[in-house]
């Protein structure tokens, strides 16, 4: 009896006992026979493995085909994005400028060009942030940070609870010098906040994407600027009893440095204060004396051709309507989206455009939900 080409081991035995009895006997030996047989049964056998290690081959080779899963912080920046940055003449590893506005829920991405000043690249609705207008102070008081930031390698986590995140870098020289505390404030993704500035997933993953191929192209770092508000001349007379309004009076310098000159100024921190526009200050004692300053001279900004409209990235600003502590509801979207809620701080950012003022800051047009 054969199985598939290949006797089986109690056959193959019993006719080795016959052979052997039949030479016993002086007949002719069936020998050369057997002999035959156990060769093909070897060559068989051999075939079938070899048939089973090309399988395994092929199996392997079919799973090193499959499409390779990337984690988040790995993804590269999609087409439309590389298509909007070469629309706008930038390239993915130039230097980037980061500006958030607390009253408005917005973050601003802008590019460095051909000729040194940068560019809007697009503005992202914030979807919460925790606290009120004004700097933080302490650990745990909940609190957004306001001030001038510096993002190193280092402060990027691609590993964060909060899908992707980087730290703002929290307390800084300034902070420090009166004795503010917390730390671990980031831009993250996850829709919640408990001080930090929280984004859409979609959206956190396209930031981190820009923020991770300027650092991946060699530059050191990258500037943060927390804002209150976009501080025209107009919003600060508006607060001027307001108690922080003299902070906020230094921020304004670096607001207005980067809105005549867009460039990012150079910020140093000396006795316990911001001191814009300095020269290579070097590393300063925060509650020390200021040094004398070198003022670089900038030359007038003459724009370079750019798209008339900026962008606004599609998505919702829910402060003002969730907790910053809860993911926002389906119901939470919808009344976001319909323009439920007061202020800024509560409008949805759907598709619409801005258009440059005559003095390089961004107004809304009519197109932008309020």
């Amino acid at each position: 009896m054969r199985f598939d080409g290949i006797m089986p081991g109690q056959m193959a035995v019993r006719h080795l006992k016959k052979a052997i009895c039949v030479r016993a006997a002086g007949r002719p030996t069936q020998h050369a026979t057997m002999t035959g047989r156990l060769g093909l049964w070897r060559r068989q056998g051999l075939r079938l493995r070899l048939a089973f290690l090309i399988a395994s081959m092929t199996a392997l080779a079919a799973c090193s085909s499959a499409p390779v899963i990337l984690p988040p912080s790995e993804v590269p920046l999609a087409k439309d994005v590389l298509d909007l940055l070469a629309k706008k003449g930038m390239q993915p590893g130039s230097p980037i400028f980061v500006r958030i506005f607390k009253e408005e829920s917005e973050l601003e991405i802008w590019k460095q060009r051909d000729d040194g000043r940068f560019y809007h690249f697009k503005t992202y609705p914030i979807c919460n942030w925790s606290g009120d207008i004004g700097p933080k102070l302490a650990q745990g008081d909940r609190q957004a940070p306001e001030g001038f930031y510096t993002i190193t390698p280092t402060l990027m986590n691609p590993n964060s609870k909060f899908y992707l995140s980087f730290n703002v870098g929290y307390p800084n020289s300034y902070d420090r010098s009166y004795g503010r505390t917390g730390d671990s404030v980031m831009v993250h993704g996850k829709c919640r906040s408990a001080g930090c500035y929280a984004m859409t997933d979609a959206l956190m993953e396209e930031i981190y994407g820009l923020t991770r191929e300027t650092l991946k192209a060699g530059h050191p770092s990258f500037p943060v600027h927390a804002f209150p508000f976009r501080m025209t001349d107009e919003r600060m007379a508006q607060l001027k009893t307001h108690k922080w309004h003299l902070f906020w009076r230094t921020l304004k310098q670096g607001y207005d440095h980067f809105e005549t000159h867009r460039i990012p100024p150079t910020v140093a921190v000396c006795e316990r204060r911001y001191v814009i526009n300095v020269a290579d200050p070097g590393r300063l004692d925060a509650a020390g004396q200021c040094p004398p300053f070198q003022r670089p001279v900038i030359a007038a900004f003459t724009p370079l051709p750019e798209p008339a409209n900026i962008t606004i990235a599609d998505g919702t600003k829910f402060k003002g309507l969730v907790s910053a502590d809860v993911d926002p509801t389906l119901a939470d979207i919808n009344a976001a989206r319909s323009g439920a809620g007061v202020g800024p701080q509560a409008a949805g950012a759907t598709g619409a455009t801005t258009t440059p003022a005559t003095n390089g800051s961004l107004q809304p047009t009519s197109a932008q939900a309020q």
